[in-house]
């Protein structure tokens, strides 16, 4: 009969197995590992459409760049044009490159052709790290909660399952009815891990892979004006 009264006492507030209520009867600690989840994820949404406006515009201003550069205009008005403002993606190479090479003619017969290609070299593999590097900023944590955001919905859902066992021996009913909500309760916090991590993988590779074709291009464009610029260098040694 006590056991009787208990379960009608708690009937209604189990009941409620919606996500709002399963949140709400769920143990402090559990509540806090979903609130952290939550934050998580939304953190994870608001990297995500930076990256893919950041990375869709770093293919737009990529491709006009592109287009400018084997247009037939001279190297001299496409960096008078472009260092003028920030460049940025594919553009910011080639404006470092253009500098080095400016910096090199200056000296005159001093430069020494393969100094002077080495230089520009080096000029453009720093400017191609440092785009790259702006662009992978904050993808880490991307991967990261990828990678962890599922084990601490787990550490949520065994410490809520811990409680609701412990629930079951105090008051010694095993009724369906009085363990299910608990262990709701308890598995409610992988799901809301996996909500976090699911789409952190999804997009992590895809900016990955976006990131690798970006590179592949700016080493391309790299060799393709080292050797415009070695054979304007045996234009003038000739």
């Amino acid at each position: 009969m006590i056991s009787q009264a208990v379960a009608q006492e708690l009937g209604p507030k189990v009941v409620d197995l919606s996500l709002l209520g399963l949140f709400y009867q769920a143990d402090i600690v559990v509540k806090l590992v979903m609130l952290g989840l939550l934050a998580t994820s939304v953190w994870c949404w608001a990297i995500v459409f930076e990256k893919s406006v950041g990375l869709g515009r770093a293919k737009r201003l990529t491709n006009q760049f592109e287009k400018a550069f084997w247009a037939g205009q001279s190297l001299d008005e496409l960096y008078q044009g472009y260092a003028q403002k920030k460049p940025k993606a594919m553009a910011a190479l080639f404006v470092a490159a253009m500098k080095e090479w400016r910096r090199s003619a200056e000296m005159g017969d001093r430069a020494s052709p393969a100094g002077v290609q080495m230089r520009v070299q080096k000029a453009m593999e720093v400017a191609t790290t440092r785009e790259l590097d702006r662009m992978e900023r904050r993808l880490l944590f991307l991967a990261t909660v990828g990678s962890t955001a599922p084990f601490v919905g787990l550490f949520g859902t065994v410490w809520g399952i811990m409680n609701s066992f412990t629930a079951i021996a105090v008051s010694e009913n095993t009724n369906l009815a009085v363990v299910a909500p608990g262990i709701a309760e308890a598995l409610f916090a992988t799901a809301i891990g996996l909500v976090a991590a699911i789409p952190a993988v999804i997009f992590y590779n895809k900016f990955s892979t976006d990131l690798t074709r970006l590179a592949t291009r700016f080493e391309s464009f790299s060799d393709e004006f080292m050797a415009i610029m070695s054979r304007q260098l045996d234009e003038r040694s000739s």
